[in-house]
């Protein structure tokens, strides 16, 4: 049961956004702009860095829909998702995604965690300065989405479909859809 009082049968962040409008429409521009808007990064390397931190922060709700987002997205591989939640490092992904993904994981722990070696080893093996950014800022906003959605208890559907017909929709239309069926 959620700690306030949120609009029934809408599980997640998406209950929040229900709550609180006015924040909720900020938060799905933000989402938009960071996981469908400009970027040397694909829209799948960036739905699978939020899977991954919310993965890493044991989100259920934004695990379950961003990681099934991202295998949605990624069709013919989309078992690299759960191979990326076992083990960075035998998943088979790129170096520089590699890379990428230790620095969402140090982002996770803690914005200071991330090295100037960590840094570096994501340009060694081709990163640019904007895929660095774009990786960091992701990590860091979906550190405030999952504290959002846990830190007031929201509920979390058990069953996938639920997560399959969400999923869809995101592939879909975006983050920018959402604004419709929410909000007007």
């Amino acid at each position: 049961m959620a700690h306030i009082d949120i609009p029934s049968g809408f599980p997640g962040i998406v209950g929040l956004m229900k709550y609180r409008p006015d924040t909720g429409k900020l938060l799905l521009e933000l989402s938009e702009t960071l996981l469908r808007g400009d970027s040397p990064l694909s829209v799948e390397e960036r739905e699978l860095i939020g899977a991954y931190v919310s993965h890493l922060n044991e989100c259920n709700f934004c695990t379950g829909v961003h990681g099934t987002v991202a295998k949605q997205l990624l069709k013919r591989n989309s078992n690299l998702v759960d191979a990326v939640y076992d083990n960075v490092e035998n998943a088979d992904i790129t170096d520089k995604l590699r890379a990428l993904l230790k620095i969402a994981a140090k982002v996770q722990l803690g914005g200071k965690q991330v090295s100037e070696d960590d840094i570096q080893e994501a340009k060694s093996v081709g990163a640019t300065d904007r895929e660095i950014h774009d990786t960091v800022l992701i990590a860091a906003a979906f550190c405030m989405f999952n504290r959002y959605v846990d830190g007031l208890a929201t509920t979390t559907p058990n069953e996938s479909g639920a997560y399959e017909q969400m999923a869809c929709q995101i592939v879909e239309s975006g983050y920018a859809g959402a604004r419709e069926l929410l909000f007007e």
